[in-house]
C-alpha cells in the first residue's frame, strides 16, 4: 500500500474509507419527525454530517433513506453521494445498515456507520476514530466508549463489512461488545460528542438549553 504525507509532517498509510449514513428512521419517539432534517443553527443535521465526512477524507458516502424519503433526498441533492432506499425501514436499523453496505462500490479498508441524529459529530471526531482504527491491536469493529457508555459512529474493517452482509451480526445491539468481543476494539475516550443523540423532543430542548444553539424541528412528513 502506498503512503502519502499529511499536514504536520507525519507519514500515514492511505486508507480507502467509505461511510453509510443512516437517514431512514421513523422518528417514532419524536412523533414522526425526520431527525436528519432537524436544523442546528439553520443547517439540517444530514448536511452537517456530509460536510464532516468530506472533511475527514471519506471517499464514498451512501445515504440510506426510508421515512420522509423525498424530503431527505431533496435536502442532499447538491452532495456527491450514493442514495440507497430501504423500503423495509420500519423493521429497524439493521436492514438499513445492510442496504447501505451493499450499495458501496468496490472495497474499503474502513467503513463508518453514521447515525444522522448525532448533532455534535464533526470531522475531527471522525478523524479520531480513524486514528483509533489504525492503531487498534485487534478487532474488526471500532466502537467509541465514553465512561462506560457505548457511542457512535462505529468503524468496520473489510472483514466485518463482509461478515455483516453474509450473517446476522447485529451492529445496533447494545450488548455487541459483550456478545462478540472478538469482533470489537473498544476506543476509550473522553469525547462526549460520541454519546450525544436526539431521540426525543426533550433531547432537542435539553441540547438547545445546554449549548445556546438554535435547534428547529422540520414539518412532519408522510412515510415514503
Amino acid at each position: 500500500m502506498g503512503c502519502q504525507f499529511k499536514q504536520g509532517g507525519g507519514l500515514y498509510s492511505r486508507l480507502r474509507i467509505g461511510a453509510v449514513l443512516l437517514a431512514a428512521g421513523e422518528g417514532r419517539r419524536m412523533g414522526g419527525v425526520s431527525k436528519p432534517l432537524i436544523r442546528l443553527q439553520g443547517v439540517p443535521l444530514i448536511s452537517r454530517h456530509l460536510v464532516a465526512l468530506s472533511g475527514a477524507g471519506v471517499d464514498e458516502v451512501v445515504v440510506v433513506t426510508g421515512h420522509a424519503r423525498e424530503a431527505v433526498e431533496t435536502q442532499i441533492q447538491g452532495f456527491p453521494v450514493t442514495l440507497a432506499h430501504n423500503p423495509a425501514y420500519v423493521e429497524g436499523q439493521e436492514g438499513s445498515v445492510r442496504v447501505g453496505l451493499a450499495a458501496l462500490s468496490g472495497t474499503f479498508d474502513a467503513v463508518f456507520i453514521v447515525l444522522a441524529d448525532q448533532p455534535m459529530i464533526g470531522a475531527g471526531d471522525l478523524t479520531e476514530l480513524i486514528a483509533a482504527f489504525k492503531k487498534r491491536p485487534a478487532g474488526h469493529i471500532v466502537v467509541p466508549v465514553v465512561a462506560g457508555q457505548r457511542g457512535n459512529p462505529i468503524v468496520l474493517d473489510e472483514i466485518a463489512h463482509a461478515q455483516i452482509l453474509a450473517s446476522d451480526t447485529k451492529l445496533a445491539c447494545r450488548h455487541l461488545i459483550a456478545r462478540q468481543p472478538e469482533l470489537v476494539h473498544v476506543h476509550e475516550t473522553a469525547n462526549t460528542r460520541f454519546v450525544v443523540d436526539l431521540d426525543t423532543v426533550e433531547d432537542v430542548q435539553a441540547l438547545a438549553t445546554r449549548t445556546g444553539w438554535r435547534l428547529e424541528l422540520p414539518e412532519l412528513e408522510p412515510a415514503g
